[in-house]
């Protein structure tokens, strides 16, 4: 008895294309056209694809751009520290088209690190430009100072 009923649900369910077994569709199912697939006109869906090609050349651009401004932050920071070059940071920044500058941020802190490297050159100059000087010229420039002053304290005080 069990037999009947199952052949004969079986049956059924193969009648109504519920996967009881037999035939496959799949050229039904599955059309050539990725239009229809997508359930779109042909023009929709080319529309769809150039939508998508420029959305991905966006993205590819402004991953360029992110890569190539990481890459004048890093030139920036060998250079400040005398480190050697990187070509791999050249690369990108002329993939980009050169026109990629530091970040807002970053230019006034590079400005400020500017201003003070100009203040201690010039304390480090004068260092080194003593250092340079003999003994005697700095010696006659000091006593040069002195008597200049010496001179104008005379003038304008009686008592000296």
């Amino acid at each position: 008895m069990a037999f009947i009923v199952k052949s004969m649900l079986s049956n059924q369910v193969k009648n109504l294309g519920l996967g009881g077994g037999g035939e496959d569709k799949t050229e039904d199912s599955t059309p050539a056209d990725p239009a229809k697939a997508a359930g779109m006109t042909r023009e929709e869906y080319e529309e769809y694809q150039k939508q998508l090609i420029e959305e991905k050349m966006e993205r590819d651009a402004a991953f360029t751009q992110k890569k190539a401004g990481r890459a004048v932050v890093r030139v920036h920071l060998r250079e400040k520290y005398r480190l050697p070059k990187s070509e791999m940071d050249e690369t990108q920044i002329q993939l980009a088209g050169d026109d990629v500058d530091l970040p807002e941020d970053l230019q006034k802190m590079a400005e400020d690190d500017q201003v003070e490297e100009e203040d201690k050159d010039s304390i480090l100059g004068q260092f080194q430009n003593i250092q340079n000087m003999d003994l005697d010229t700095i010696k006659e420039k000091a006593q040069a100072t002195f008597t200049e002053m010496k001179q104008a304290a005379e003038e304008k005080c009686s008592v000296m």
